[in-house]
């Protein structure tokens, strides 16, 4: 008996003792005014494209809890002044540091809004979380960045003009972009019948003309047939090459596998990709060159493969791009953005709403020179009101601004009559925003 008594009495006391540290856990206190001390590698930076993949910036933090506490910690980001509602965030989960990339820091400052090539005021702070209940914040720190564009910049001074392309200057000459070949532009053309020159800054100051391949300086107009061409031009060696090119779609699910000419593909220089909105119906594609089959690719997964397999598709309007560069295709969904209301030409859906572009480097939407009379419009999507944004204020209509955020089913915006442009960024809709000028 005497035995089992001790026994008994040894399980209490161990479970009193095992009661006693959990309180004791339990009872941690939370210093007062604990909140996360932040630190910055830089508080002046310009962001270089070149180094896209270095590290920029390095953002770490201690926080003195008084005890040892897993926090899930989330870094946010803001324009200067902001109240952090849109802010850009990063979660680091219980790692009290983060190194960003130049490229990734970039992305996140284009997201915000910041002007390419200029610098900006950012806000940071940090949040720790503790539980369901407990966030701690941290103080405001302010760094000066200077974010690059994401649009490649192939643009040279060098253009093409004549009686083929732009009735001898009539409209802006069809321009030359760089290529990886040092000196070697390169420009992808529909010509009609007619004549061509290369010059410069769409001015004849500088011009150069040939034939059989060589240029000089006045040289004779270069005679060209109806068609679409790439053309390649070396204002060094002073040389040029007009070849037959275009890029298309063939297959069940474009034009009956070549009963009619290949859906075609436009070169777009900002992203270096060859693109096109197309509407496909069940069944099979390839991208093939100059609507033959000498040269043409498939594949699947996004991965061009030459001679490939037939890439399936269902029915539906696509976004589709081609890097014949690097052998990779996207076929995505498109369902364009429109601007709607009674200040538009078409009205609240009378008519199919004036549609935007969609702008594949910064993945926002684009309506250029849009002429409005006094009114209201809403955006919304693929002539439907089931997907649209408005204002968020209270009341309507709300006069447009210069800038500013989007709420989906928001209220009307009112707009005074000219010519207006609008860009809108639609990347995350909980977050979306506007930009609005107006030319006239």
């Amino acid at each position: 008996m005497m035995k089992l008594f001790n026994q008994l009495l040894l399980l209490t006391f161990t479970a009193l003792l095992a009661w006693s540290c959990m309180k004791e856990q339990d009872m941690a206190i939370l210093n007062t005014g604990a909140i996360p001390n932040v630190s910055l590698s830089s508080q002046d930076l310009v962001l270089d494209k070149e180094a896209s993949q270095t590290e920029a910036l390095s953002i770490s933090w201690q926080t003195d809890y008084g005890f040892n506490a897993a926090a899930a910690n989330t870094i946010l980001l803001d324009k200067k002044g902001g109240d952090f509602s849109k802010a850009a965030s990063v979660t680091t989960g219980s790692a009290q540091e983060k190194k960003f990339k130049t490229a990734e820091l970039n992305s996140l400052l284009i997201g915000l809004g910041l002007a390419p090539g200029e610098a900006s005021e950012v806000d940071i702070r940090v949040q720790s979380k503790l539980g369901a209940a407990t966030l701690l914040t941290s103080e405001v720190m302010t760094i000066k960045v200077t974010p690059y564009s994401v649009k490649l910049d192939l643009s040279s001074p060098w253009g093409i003009v004549g009686s083929a392309i732009n009735d001898w200057g009539k409209t802006p000459d069809a321009p030359l972009y760089k290529t990886d070949v040092a000196n070697e532009l390169v420009a992808y053309v529909t010509f009609i019948d007619g004549e061509i020159k290369f010059r410069q800054n769409n001015d004849w100051a500088v011009n150069l003309g040939g034939k059989d391949g060589k240029l000089s300086d006045g040289g004779d107009n270069i005679t060209v047939k109806a068609g679409t061409y790439k053309v390649s031009f070396n204002a060094v060696a002073l040389t040029y090459k007009i070849e037959k090119y275009s890029w298309g779609l063939v297959g069940s699910a474009a034009n009956d596998w070549g009963k009619t000419p290949d859906l075609a593909l436009t070169y777009d220089p900002s992203v270096d990709l060859w693109t096109a909105v197309v509407n496909l119906i069940d069944g099979e594609m390839k991208f093939r060159l100059n609507n033959d089959w000498g040269i043409n690719y498939g594949g699947a997964n996004g991965v061009l493969v030459d001679n490939g397999d037939n890439i399936i598709v269902k029915k539906g309007t696509y976004l589709v791009t081609a890097d014949f560069k690097n052998l990779k295709y996207t076929l995505s969904t498109y369902a364009p953005w429109g601007i709607v209301g009674d200040a538009t030409a078409t009205g609240w859906g009378d008519k199919p709403d004036q549609k935007f572009k969609y702008d594949l480097s910064t993945e926002t939407w684009y309506l250029n020179n849009v002429v409005l009379k006094a009114g209201a419009i809403k955006f919304r999507q693929n002539d439907d009101w089931g997907i649209n944004m408005g204002s968020t204020a209270e009341t309507e209509p709300d006069p447009i601004a210069a800038s500013g955020p989007l709420k989906s089913g928001g209220k009307n915006f009112s707009v005074t009559a000219g010519t207006w442009s609008f860009v809108l960024d639609l990347k995350d809709p909980n977050n979306a925003s506007y930009t609005a000028t107006k030319s006239k």
